[in-house]
């Protein structure tokens, strides 16, 4: 078994000094703003989030034609309905109008029954 061995504070200081200067070589090997390979990848970035922008517009027009979509269908569906709402009314006031008509004959022509009835009576009374 190795010793151990007790680093005195020179080696510390150039162990930090050998690490620091290699994050500054790190640092300075990494390529530049105005460097092609940068760039490219800039690009293809831009690229990418023009094709996401006009992804969700689309998307969003697509979204809006259907609501628009549904809107007409809604109002040609009540639309139908209140011709439909109409018809019946218009219906159901003629048959009302038609049952007031029968009545109104009904009641006539038992009036007539009944007088007939009350004429026949006064005719054999005297």
């Amino acid at each position: 078994m190795a010793a151990f061995k007790d680093n005195d504070f020179n080696e510390r200081k150039k162990a930090a000094a050998e690490a620091r200067q290699k994050l500054v070589e790190r640092f300075r090997a990494q390529p530049k703003p105005d460097d092609p390979a940068v760039q490219a990848r800039l690009a293809e970035r831009k690229a990418v989030a023009d094709a996401r922008e006009a992804r969700a517009a689309e998307r969003k027009a697509a979204k809006e034609a259907e609501a628009q979509r549904q809107a007409a269908e809604a109002a040609a569906r009540a639309e139908e309905e209140a011709r439909l709402a109409a018809e019946a009314a218009e219906r159901e006031a003629t048959e009302k109008a038609e049952r007031i008509a029968r009545e109104a004959a009904l009641e006539a022509e038992r009036k007539a029954a009944r007088d007939a009835r009350y004429a026949a009576r006064k005719a054999r009374k005297k």
